[in-house]
Order: C-alpha cells, then sequence, then structure tokens
C-alpha cells in the first residue's frame, strides 16, 4: 500500500477563543511539506498556543493514527474516528468514507473540546487535520489543493 500521511494537530485554551490569538490560531497551516525519507510513517505536527503555535514535526506510527485505511480493487478507503468518545462537538451524522484512487488525496478535519473530569480546569481544544494520499507523491503534495476535503468540524462554543 503506497500511503502517505500527514496528520497535524493543532491545540488551545479558552484564551486563544478571541482577538489577536485566535488569528494566530487560525492563520496556522494545515499542510506542510514533506520530511525526507518518510515513508512508511506517518509525518507529525503539532501546535499549541503556549508556544505561539509553532510547528513542531516529528514521525509517528501509523497504528496510532485515528485513521482507518483499507485498501481494495485498486483504492484506498479513508474515514478518521472520532476519539475520545465523550469529546464535544457530538456527530450524530459521519460523512461517508472517502475513497482515493492513486494520484489522489484528502484532507480531513476534526475539532474538539474538553474539559477536566471535574470541571476543575478550564475548557481545552484541538483540531486534527489528516493528510493523506494515495500512491507517489512529492514532497510538496499537502500544499496544494486536495482532491477531497472534509470539513467536519462542529460548534464548538
Amino acid at each position: 500500500m503506497d500511503v502517505t500521511v500527514q496528520w497535524v494537530r493543532t491545540s488551545w485554551t479558552k484564551q486563544s477563543r478571541g482577538g489577536e490569538a485566535a488569528a494566530r490560531r487560525s492563520a496556522a497551516p494545515v499542510g506542510f511539506a514533506l520530511p525526507h525519507g518518510l515513508a512508511p510513517h506517518p509525518h507529525t505536527v503539532r501546535m499549541h498556543e503556549r508556544d505561539g503555535f509553532a510547528p513542531h514535526h516529528g514521525q509517528g506510527e501509523l497504528k496510532r493514527v485515528d485513521v482507518q485505511l483499507r485498501e481494495a480493487e485498486g483504492r484506498l478507503r479513508v474515514f478518521p474516528r472520532v476519539q475520545p468518545l465523550f469529546a464535544l462537538p457530538p456527530r450524530p451524522r459521519r460523512p461517508p468514507a472517502v475513497r482515493l484512487v492513486p494520484g489522489q488525496w484528502v484532507r480531513w478535519q476534526l475539532n474538539y473540546r474538553f474539559s477536566s473530569a471535574a470541571g476543575i480546569r478550564d475548557w481545552s481544544y484541538w483540531m486534527d487535520t489528516f493528510n493523506i494520499a494515495y500512491g507517489t507523491v512529492k514532497d510538496d503534495v499537502f500544499l496544494g489543493t486536495p482532491t477531497f476535503l472534509v470539513d467536519e468540524q462542529g460548534p464548538l462554543r
């Protein structure tokens, strides 16, 4: 299976819900150039408000990426899992999986809101962006326009 996975997670607190901090968060990229020699490992990028949404690049394990990938009949089926199940916003109806042919890629975005179990801490938020390409790609593939864009972000209030 010739699949390239990039997982971008942006996380913030209530402090970045408005004003200049929200503008910086909104300006954070959702796609990055791939580092050389990445395959078969997913490219991970983490950005947090505590360091001004500066990207921190790494490599992950495919089994730790919350996306179902299945190859059948020359297509790649892509469907992110929603984790954890208690997170907000609720997603009663999810869009169908995307099926890619070689040369195509999808950008799938999900957002979440959490509170501490005891309600002691403020709300925290994160957005996961999964950029997934099927087939051979160039290092700058995720800087362009995706074949499919699935925006599954809900209201966070």
